[in-house]
């Protein structure tokens, strides 16, 4: 999902905080060492030590691996240091920028244009990225700036140094976890427990409450695949939730009723990708999703010839916050006579937008025919079929997702998931996107246009 922390303003503190270059030049002046015996003085020593070039790759990564273990034991403070001397100590030299620029310049349309648009490119080149690719070199690197990345992204709201060593770090992720390095394996009930114990911890839509429910999941008539990365094996960085079914899937209690009969996989015609979870907060913004998708209907269609249709079930997380603050608005744009009928089936003399909030509030007794139910389905196929955000793209993040990826949306389903996180979501509604694998293409060129691809049927209820 899209990281929006780049916007917020810089907090009175961080605005006025000595930099660390800053506190280096006092503690040299002093002759001290504020965070003894690895302060920060110490630190940049060793981070300059791993990026000696007069070492090799192999010792260079050994000396990176000291400073990990020394972060394992470090406090808050002295890793935030850490990060602060990465972002402001190991920057690209301005000058060489400088110089590589007017050269480019004078040396356009000329022979030497090729020449100097390389060196450019690596004045451009900061001496931090070298440090990085160095802590990759020992066996845990990667797992160990992934998961500095990941503590590293909730202090960006407030201190905007940190910016240029998340850039550089997400940048060097989008090179290192290409889809082209990862493998796509199957996770099953004989996989190794402690990866299905990463599955029960890692689901982030429908929570996996027991081994029972685990092993459901994974029965004869389900699929799940992950993404896997061979320099943290075992470890998936993200998986699918698969249902065979024959049809198009309505309701998550259906799939996760562990009593259910597993379904004839001889009739079955669909699949359903009911859950789809990222498990590494430090890979936010490296795009795996679209790949992980592809890998998952091509191995499936090789595996059951019968499949034809490919659909999600999906929650819709941003409905019930975007509908408190828009009811208002849509009842207003309902037709005079809908308004009327909404406020006879609720006994009263008009209805009012707190008053339909309220009622929808409780939507788990509302019977599906009920006028309120079908405002409601009208106010959801609104939210997604045409409301786009200030950058574009779909408002709401799941639907970001799977638009993204040349699905369209293709069917809501009232009350699919009656549980309490899905009531306060979006008051129980879920959502099928279809992959129409010959159209995903066209979709997506429609959503470039500002127009989200949905279904006659929602469509429809657009139009009701």
């Amino acid at each position: 999902m899209e990281n929006e922390a780049n916007d917020d303003p810089v907090t009175p503190a961080a605005r006025h905080a000595p930099s660390v270059r800053e506190r280096l030049g006092a503690m040299l002046e002093r002759g001290v060492d504020a965070f003894a015996p690895w302060g920060a003085r110490r630190t940049l020593r060793e981070l300059q030590h791993v990026l000696d070039p007069a070492v090799s790759e192999v010792e260079g990564g050994r000396r990176a691996a000291g400073v990990a273990g020394w972060y394992a034991r470090a406090t808050p403070e002295q890793r935030r240091d850490c990060w602060l001397l990465m972002s402001e100590q190991f920057t690209p030299d301005a000058s060489a920028i400088e110089a590589a620029r007017d050269a480019y310049e004078a040396a356009r349309g000329t022979d030497e244009e090729s020449r100097a648009e390389v060196r450019l490119r690596r004045a451009f080149t900061a001496p931090r990225t070298r440090l990085l690719q160095r802590f990759s070199a020992f066996p845990e690197g990667v797992r160990f700036l992934v998961d500095l990345r990941a503590e590293l992204l909730p202090h960006l709201k407030g201190d905007k140094r940190l910016l240029a060593l998340d850039a550089e770090l997400e940048e060097l992720f989008s090179t290192w976890f290409d889809v082209g390095f990862l493998d796509l394996r199957r996770i099953s009930w004989d996989s190794p427990a402690s990866l299905i114990e990463k599955l029960i911890r890692y689901e982030a839509v429908h929570d996996i409450r027991s081994w029972a429910d685990a092993k459901n999941r994974l029965d004869e008539d389900r699929r799940c695949y992950g993404f896997f990365h061979p320099r943290m094996a075992g470890e998936p960085l993200i998986f699918v939730e698969v249902a065979l079914l024959r049809d198009m899937a309505a309701g998550i209690e259906p799939l996760l009723d562990e009593e259910a009969a597993p379904a004839d996989l001889d009739k079955a015609t669909a699949a359903i990708f009911y859950s789809i979870s990222s498990t590494q907060p430090g890979l936010k913004g490296v795009s795996f999703g679209d790949a992980l998708i592809k890998r998952v209907v091509e191995t499936l269609r090789g595996e059951f010839p019968r499949l034809k249709l490919f659909a999600t079930l999906s929650p819709i997380p941003g409905l019930r916050a975007w509908l408190g603050k828009n009811a208002a608005a849509l009842l207003e744009a309902t037709p005079a006579r809908a308004r009327q009928a909404l406020a006879r089936e609720m006994a009263l003399p008009a209805v009012t937008a707190p008053e339909l909030l309220a009622a929808l509030d409780g939507a788990a007794g509302l019977p599906e025919k009920s006028l309120c139910a079908h405002w409601l389905l009208g106010a959801a196929a609104q939210y997604l079929g045409r409301e786009l955000a200030g950058d574009g793209r779909p408002r709401d993040a799941v639907a970001r997702f799977h638009l993204g990826n040349g699905a369209r949306v293709e069917r809501l389903n009232w009350l699919a998931d009656p549980s309490p996180k899905g009531l306060k979501q979006s008051y129980g509604l879920m959502v099928n996107y279809l992959y129409d694998l010959k159209r995903l293409d066209r979709h997506r060129a429609q959503l470039a246009r500002g127009e989200i691809p949905v279904s006659g049927a929602v469509e429809g209820l657009l139009a009701s």
